[in-house]
């Protein structure tokens, strides 16, 4: 499977949880960052938020993220994006865009044990 079908596919996953997610980033003392951000595609076929200072310093710093979309109500899984992150515009601007790396459904407490515990969206690159 090629990556370009890959993203269409996560594209179609996204579409599904809906654009906002939770942005996970990493702080100088290795502590995690969690925001809540609105997410979009870029002109790169890359997902783009705002961010804020301390978001937009963790990425410049530290670039590998993790956004995550909770399961939907009665969902069985979540949506967990991993990529690598960087700032998207100007000096001024405090979008970042994310190159997916990779992308699993993870299952939740509530959902079927007899079904996977993890769906690959996107293949590790």
């Amino acid at each position: 499977m090629s990556v370009r079908v890959e993203l269409a596919d996560l594209a179609q996953r996204i579409e599904e949880f809906g654009s906002v997610a939770y942005l996970v980033t990493v702080n100088s003392d290795t502590s995690p960052h969690v925001v809540s951000v609105d997410t979009g595609w870029d002109d790169r076929s890359r997902l783009a938020a705002d961010v804020g200072k301390r978001s937009l310093s963790n990425v410049s710093e530290r670039p590998e993220v993790s956004l995550l979309w909770p399961a939907r109500p009665r969902g069985e899984y979540g949506l967990i994006v991993d990529g690598r992150a960087e700032r998207y515009g100007d000096a001024d601007d405090s979008r970042i865009s994310v190159d997916p790396r990779s992308a699993v459904l993870h299952r939740t407490p509530r959902g079927d044990p007899e079904s996977p515990s993890c769906v690959r969206v996107l293949e590790r690159r």
